[in-house]
């Protein structure tokens, strides 16, 4: 196990973390360090358990926005690849009847 140190809204927090996973978790941190400013400096929370609440909220909102835009990425994924497949289906019925067509013109040339 790694050990780290993060600094969020000023206060330093010693975590563990797996070997190899330290910049990950670091990163992870600046980005709640971030959010916790934002909303410090827009002055929406009265004390710093409140200022951590409402950045929670913020970054499960964030999750919330991006789980229903990969959601809806996986319904068109899908649309499309019915579209595919009726396409196909469209194409192949199309070389079928070109076949036939051949071979019913080839039956009126030997006529």
């Amino acid at each position: 196990m790694a050990h780290i140190n993060l600094t969020i809204n000023g206060r330093n927090f010693g975590m563990e973390c797996d070997d190899g996973q330290e910049q990950r978790v670091i990163d992870l941190g600046n980005y709640v360090d971030a959010k916790v400013k934002t909303i410090a400096a827009a002055g929406a929370a009265s004390n710093e358990n409140h200022l951590l609440v409402l950045t929670s909220l913020m970054l499960a909102d964030e999750i919330h926005d991006l789980r229903d835009s990969l959601s809806a990425l996986g319904e068109h994924v899908e649309s499309k690849d019915e579209s595919d497949k009726q396409e196909e289906m469209v194409s192949d019925a199309i070389n079928s009847l070109a076949e036939r067509i051949e071979l019913i013109a080839k039956r009126i040339q030997t006529a």
